[in-house]
């Protein structure tokens, strides 16, 4: 699937809608779609939030590997920023005393498999895999 998404957080519900019917469509285990979605949207938002300096539509596409999923965002006409890299995040401070820069960030890396990041001529690729846990009988 691939689906291009305006910049704004009113989109999240059709990411959604759009992520439901890609992982139904391809039957995928729908044990993951959870933090399929809480990855995409953090990202999303990321992009929305942080790269304001553009106007252009978000590329979303959603590809099945094995037994998870692939998906990618790319951003245009942007600035670097590679959240493979996130601010360190102390989980253990209390709350007080936290920042909440790089905590969604942080979740990402946590619920997914693997997060690689591509940056050339301005365009931002991101693209994770969540797999689903294999069960053996």
């Amino acid at each position: 699937m691939e689906r291009t998404f305006k910049r704004s957080f009113s989109e999240l519900k059709d990411i959604v809608a759009a992520t439901a019917e890609f992982f139904e469509e391809s039957r995928i285990d729908p044990s993951i779609r959870t933090h399929v979605d809480l990855s995409i949207e953090e990202l999303f938002v990321n992009m929305v939030k942080y790269n304001k300096e553009t106007d252009h539509d978000i590329l979303l596409q959603l590809s099945r590997t094995g037994n998870g999923v692939e998906v990618s965002l790319t951003d245009y006409d942007v600035e670097p920023f590679d959240p493979t890299n996130p601010p360190t995040v102390d989980i253990d401070a209390p709350l007080e005393q936290r920042s909440p820069n790089g905590l969604g960030l942080f979740l990402v890396s946590k619920m997914v498999d693997s997060i690689h990041y591509q940056y050339r001529n301005r365009e931002s690729k991101i693209t994770f895999i969540k797999r689903a846990e294999e069960t053996h009988a």
